[in-house]
């Protein structure tokens, strides 16, 4: 579904990436786990073409979209939440998860402006596909018409990730999903990711700092430190591999 191919980045003398490659296999969850300032966001934001990289290609379903618009790429079935939350603040949760649909809706500017006719009754379809099948799946049905800022963190974590879903992602980028929550909500959100695997086939890549979530869930694990690749593989090798262990603890004196 995704690959990266000896992919660089640079932001003047500053190496975030270096030569990274690695493939994320159709339905499954991979994960990109590394210490602080490893390169994992900047690789994100390479893949959904916020960065441009310095060297290296991005092959998506078998196309390169290296050079793609992050518009674009939404169009093609990329979707991704972010590590800070980055939802609309003066907005319902319905209407922020609606658009994240906007990439399926058909009606033109001037139809959307006077919204008659055919805009208005795509937005009531959109409307009902979104409540049966995002919100209903998040158990976010009580909040639908509350106002963002109402929410606790955990709930507009939930609400981020069904407006990435209301795009019906085939790739879901998923930056940190659970960073700040409580054991609780952490559950929870592990539960929703392995639904949305299970029940759409979504294939997931994921950034998270919580061993546990990623050893647990996921299929493959990619190992940044310092821009560099230094390790991939099934979750056990990589829990065993040397580089990794000091990279994460520091060598033994």
């Amino acid at each position: 579904m995704l690959s990266v191919q000896d992919l660089s980045l640079s932001f003047g003398g500053i190496k975030a990436l270096q030569g990274v490659s690695f493939t994320a296999t159709p339905g499954e969850i991979t994960a990109i786990i590394g210490p602080n300032g490893a390169g994992k966001t900047s690789l994100f934001n390479a893949i959904s073409g916020f960065y441009r990289p310095d060297r290296g290609k991005v092959i998506f379903d078998g196309q390169d979209i290296t050079s793609l618009r992050p518009d674009k790429r939404a169009a093609l079935g990329i979707a991704r939440t972010f590590q800070n939350i980055a939802l609309f603040r003066g907005m319902s949760v319905l209407d922020n998860i609606k658009l994240g649909a906007h990439t399926r809706l058909n009606t033109g500017v001037f139809g959307a402006l006077r919204y008659f006719g055919a805009a208005q009754s795509e937005e009531l379809a959109l409307r009902a596909d979104l409540e049966a099948r995002v919100i209903e799946f998040l158990e976010i049905d009580h909040i639908r018409k509350a106002p963002i800022t109402a929410l606790p963190y955990g709930l507009q974590k939930r609400v981020e990730l069904g407006r990435a879903l209301a795009m019906q992602p085939r790739l879901l980028m998923l930056d940190e999903p659970v960073a700040g929550m409580n054991r609780e909500e952490t559950e929870d959100m592990a539960r929703f990711i392995l639904d949305v695997q299970e029940e759409f086939g979504t294939t997931i890549l994921l950034v998270e700092h919580d061993m546990h979530l990623v050893m647990d869930i996921c299929a493959h694990v990619v190992v940044l430190n310092f821009g560099e690749q230094i390790a991939s593989g099934p979750p056990e090798e990589v829990r065993r591999n040397d580089a990794v262990i000091e990279a994460y603890l520091g060598a033994a004196a």
